[in-house]
């Protein structure tokens, strides 16, 4: 009986030794994660983890591709893409704190009529802790990653910040990143000089840049590109 109990406190020891691991393990993580979000307060981020993952994929194909990525500021974007991109993919983007309950609702119950996924509810702040930091994977640990660090991002950096690090840093076509090597590429002028037609072009392809990179125009991308221009109006921005 004694030798039972003697190995009943050595599993119990074990299993909360492995508890404590993983706890430790899970917040230094959290740590990490936090302590470059902290950085990016005044630190402009080199890369993300999305930019060097489509990196290796294009380099599987063509060993020498590179990506194409200038950063520009907050003032020398131009203030309609800025109203574009919020109406287009946020629009209660100030005013939550992270997430948009009321989108998620109307994207999944719009997903449900259709049967497909055809809408996001993901805000801005989420899809910059996807981009930063994440790999394309779907799955709930990852999911519960993401809203961790979209919390962490939306308590450490301001709107504008948030802002400007969406702009700079989001896939805009086939391996071009950020505002200013979008505009460059799609209309030959710098992501300040964008024209609000332009501005609402460039919002409209986000869902799937490398799709229109290739000069495609569908009927929904025109009526997605109509409806951004009516919003963009009435869009306050940080």
């Amino acid at each position: 009986m004694a030798r039972v109990k003697r190995r009943q406190l050595s599993w119990r020891g074990w299993l909360w030794r492995a508890v404590l691991l993983l706890m430790t393990a899970f917040f230094l993580v959290q740590g990490w994660y936090l302590a470059h979000i902290v950085a990016w307060r005044w630190v402009d981020p080199g890369s993300t983890a999305f930019m060097d993952a489509r990196l290796d994929e294009m380099r599987a194909d063509h060993p020498k591709a590179d990506l194409r990525q200038q950063w520009v500021d907050y003032p020398r974007i131009s203030l309609h893409l800025k109203r574009a991109i919020v109406a287009a993919e946020d629009a209660q983007f100030l005013k939550h704190e992270g997430f948009d309950w009321d989108g998620m609702q109307n994207a999944l119950e719009k997903n449900l009529r259709k049967g497909r996924v055809v809408a996001g509810g993901s805000t801005i702040s989420q899809q910059l802790a996807k981009n930063l930091f994440l790999s394309g994977e779907k799955s709930f640990l990852r999911k519960g990653q993401e809203a961790l660090i979209t919390l962490m991002i939306e308590g450490v950096l301001d709107k504008r910040r948030i802002l400007e690090l969406y702009l700079n840093l989001i896939e805009w076509g086939d391996g071009f990143f950020g505002a200013e090597a979008a505009a460059r590429h799609y209309f030959g002028v710098s992501a300040a000089q964008l024209s609000p037609g332009q501005a609402a072009w460039m919002a409209g392809i986000v869902p799937n840049p490398r799709y229109y990179d290739g000069g495609k125009a569908t009927g929904a991308l025109q009526r997605r590109i109509v409806r951004i221009e009516q919003d963009m109006r009435l869009v306050r921005v940080p």
